[in-house]
């Protein structure tokens, strides 16, 4: 795990040194450099595989291909000895950044379809004057760029791009606004103007020469293929293709752990690394200081993981003052405003004292269905078909309500949003994100922000008119494979962990299940209301039937309960009317927001996320542009 920079042109060593000083956090243990009379490449090093030999940049045979990257390859063995029964000759002892310059001579661009890892690469191919920017497959590692002039700036942060004297820093607010729908900023769009991020699954090539910037999109995951395997074939294809990932993400020459929550997607990726593992395994998991019921049975849940298996089992507990002297480092993380998510960087503060690797279940959710929105997919198509019926006055059978579950018993809510969309996925999607276009009108600064020129839904249409499921569930899960997770999860996974220097590394997202999960129905996903039923067939004597049946309480913290009361000054300290008198906000309307969520008893959700959601936004506007 390491992070990269770099940029064509004139060679300047202190432009270089500051860009890589600036994701040192990133790697630690060491730096490397690269430069010739056309480029420009930076590393630093998170020492986890060959630790004495594989230092970056490194190089082949000939000097003219030359390589920084960040992530790992988990197949590097396997390549290894391939390309050297090819007559490829290694210097390092068993480093897998070695293999991609040998790849890359081999198999020229095709080279990143032989890799199983995690990845963002920067290739130097100084014979043909060409740069190769790629992105994993998934996007669990990533990567920025921007154009200036005619040369290329690129950095695993957007921080690093930020220290090149060409760049300036610019809000790009069409960015900013998709932000106060989303939670985050959507790529290939970042928080800044001219600076852009790379795809998942995607391929940069920038002709020095020329001048000429190329895209090649070299993966996308496919949901309209679907093979014809038995269930009972799945589950067993399922849980030996979650083993070995499992397996091969334990290699390591240093010391490894595991994040548990003690629910289903972390306890089985600790399950199965017990199996695999001749070593005591290291878990950690995240609990409050403030009593929280849902919460406390985290805590509870991992402890009896952590019993069942042995584990080494080590707990940090936070508090929401922690949280508000944090906000501000987990902001500069991400370089962006970011309201999703946030728990990852607090706990791995614990895990940072005792292991450079953890194991995730990041990806699960988006792979088999657990969100609001999967759970909504099947109910909602099901309503559309029957409709009808219902206003005529038809009493719904046990064979409906099984259809409609988890709803069963919220029909009213499952009715507004079908005829607010009449069954359209972008319209009801829409509905139940932050704020929309027509609100974001009323809170935001019209000045500042163009509205004619910037419309979220429109965007959230585009992307699924692109998709090519063929059922209700696995649309919805096709759209937040190439959305919310990249864009949101992952990005929280990789910043966060990497602030302190660790690296998260996640057995779901091995894109041979990946691809094979995405060709089952979605009627396998959630059945009956119940999620991840699949994935739950598939753990059962793997996981005792209380891990598996536990109810889902997402790996978040309980900012929602504590904005209520812990946090209020913290929110009103932010956004009185002193302290937005500059910003890019519309007062008025931000107080209106407020009185409604605290003059009311009850806690009102989804106010405070958009509470939360503004405040976030004010921290960062005024970590950057204050």
């Amino acid at each position: 795990m390491c992070g990269i920079v770099g940029f064509s042109g004139k060679g300047n060593p202190n432009i270089l040194k500051s860009m890589n000083d600036a994701i040192y956090h990133r790697g630690p243990d060491e730096e490397g450099f690269y430069q010739d009379e056309f480029m420009n490449l930076g590393s630093r090093r998170l020492s986890i595989i060959d630790i004495e030999k594989g230092k970056q940049p490194i190089h082949n045979e000939s000097k003219d291909v030359w390589v920084v990257w960040n992530g790992e390859i988990y197949n590097f063995l396997t390549l290894r000895n391939e390309l050297i029964e090819k007559g490829h000759s290694f210097y390092t002892d068993h480093s897998d950044s070695e293999v991609i310059v040998h790849l890359y001579e081999e198999y020229n661009l095709n080279f990143v379809n032989k890799i199983n890892g995690m990845f963002a690469i920067a290739i130097w191919d100084k014979k043909n004057k060409k740069l190769v920017l790629v992105r994993d497959r998934m996007g669990q590692k990533p990567l920025f760029y921007t154009i200036i002039n005619g040369n290329i700036i690129f950095a695993s942060e957007i921080k690093a791009i930020l220290k090149h004297p060409m760049v300036k820093k610019e809000p790009n607010f069409e960015a900013l606004n998709h932000y106060f729908t989303f939670k985050n900023i959507p790529a290939p769009f970042t928080a800044f103007e001219n600076i852009y991020s790379i795809f998942p699954g995607e391929m940069l090539i920038f002709d020095v020469n020329i001048k000429k910037l190329e895209h090649l999109k070299y993966w996308n995951i496919d949901f309209s293929k679907q093979n014809n395997d038995k269930f009972e074939e799945a589950i067993y294809k399922i849980r030996k293709l979650l083993e070995d990932s499992v397996k091969n993400r334990m290699v390591s020459d240093v010391p490894i752990g595991a994040y548990l929550s003690g629910g289903l997607d972390s306890s089985s990726v600790v399950a199965f690394m017990i199996r695999n593992s001749n070593k005591r395994v290291k878990t950690f998991s995240l609990g409050y200081t403030t009593f929280l019921e849902h919460k406390a049975h985290d805590i509870i849940s991992a402890r009896k993981v952590a019993k069942i298996f042995g584990t080494e089992h080590y707990e940090y507990f936070m508090s929401p003052d922690e949280l508000i002297e944090d906000i501000s480092k987990v902001l500069r993380s991400f370089d962006s405003p970011f309201s999703g998510a946030i728990s990852t960087f607090f706990l791995t503060k614990l895990i940072s004292k005792h292991v450079k690797v953890a194991l995730s279940g990041d990806g699960a959710d988006e792979l088999f269905g657990s969100y609001l929105a999967p759970r909504l997919a099947q109910p909602l198509s099901y309503l559309e078909n029957i409709y009808e019926k219902l206003k005529k006055g038809y009493k719904l059978s046990d064979k409906d309500l099984n259809n409609l579950r988890p709803f069963e018993n919220n029909i009213e809510f499952l009715e507004k949003l079908y005829l607010y969309s009449k069954g359209s996925l972008e319209k009801w999607k829409y509905k139940i994100l932050l704020f929309k276009d027509e609100e974001k009108r009323l809170l935001l600064n019209p000045k500042i922000f163009k509205f004619n020129k910037f419309n979220s839904y429109e965007l959230l249409s585009k992307d699924v008119s692109n998709l090519k499921a063929l059922d209700p569930l696995n649309k919805v899960l096709e759209l937040e494979w190439k959305t919310l997770l990249p864009d949101q999860v992952l990005a929280f996974v990789d910043f966060l962990s990497m602030a302190h220097s660790v690296e998260v590394r996640s057995p779901f997202l091995d894109y041979r299940l990946v691809e094979y999960v995405a060709s089952l129905p979605g009627s396998w996903k959630i059945k009956k209301g119940i999620i991840k039923y699949i994935l739950k067939e598939a753990l059962k004597g793997i996981l005792p039937k209380e891990i598996i049946n536990r109810k889902k309480e997402g790996f978040v913290l309980p900012v929602f309960w504590w904005i209520k009361r812990e946090l209020k000054p913290f929110v009103m300290c932010h956004l009185n009317k002193s302290s937005l008198k500059k910003s890019v906000f519309n007062f008025e309307y931000i107080n209106k927001l407020l009185s409604e969520y605290y003059n009311n008893k009850n806690n009102d959700f989804q106010l405070a996320a958009k509470i939360w959601n503004v405040v976030s936004f004010k921290i960062w506007w005024d970590l950057y542009f204050g």
